[in-house]
């Protein structure tokens, strides 16, 4: 049976890597979980997420020889997800991607074993979260703010996790999502 695909997604400031990675420590090695990287035309040195920094022409050469399962465009760099995910999703291992809200409206929602999962915050924590990573200067932030406040996603299988609190609340929150795709696969398995 092909594992899951959780898809990632919410605001700049939301905190989607933060949950991600709080999330992945609390996670039980049994929980059959990966967290795939992203590949980024982004320098590793400007912090933030755990990503494998590419330079134009590399990322331009692994999507010519398909070697990205999806890939975008966002904050004038490029972003893709490696194939190596359709093994792991092969081997029914689920698979949690931080992804775009606009691909994933644009792809239709990647495939039928895909979970959506947008991670949010209220539009002054957003700001408050851009203007402290300090990876843009203030106009920029609030590019990023204006842009992330346009894109809605919706859909019956969305879930939302609001970020406002405690990290560990939306980790556990997150934590609680996967065990439950886990769950429901072990009891298709039996039936």
């Amino acid at each position: 049976m092909t594992g899951p695909l959780v898809y990632v997604m919410g605001p700049s400031g939301a905190g989607k890597d933060s949950v991600m990675e709080r999330a992945r420590a609390l996670l039980s090695s049994d929980q059959m979980v990966v967290f795939a990287h992203r590949y980024i035309t982004r320098p590793a040195a400007t912090g933030g997420e755990n990503h494998v920094a590419l330079s134009a022409d590399e990322f331009a050469s692994r999507r010519s020889h398909g070697l990205f399962a999806f890939h975008w465009q966002a904050h004038g760099n490029d972003y893709g997800i490696g194939v190596e995910i359709y093994t792991w999703r092969q081997a029914g291992l689920t698979v949690v991607v931080s992804g775009s809200r606009e691909h994933f409206q644009k792809s239709g929602g990647i495939d039928n074993n895909t979970v959506p999962v947008m991670i949010t915050a209220p539009a002054e924590r957003l700001q408050e979260r851009l203007l402290k990573r300090g990876r843009e200067d203030a106009a920029a932030a609030s590019e990023r703010l204006r842009r992330g406040l346009t894109h809605d996603v919706a859909g019956s299988n969305l879930v939302t996790i609001v970020n406002d609190g405690l990290l560990d609340d939306a980790a556990q929150a997150f934590v609680r999502l996967l065990a439950t795709l886990r769950h429901s696969r072990v009891g298709l398995r039996r039936a």
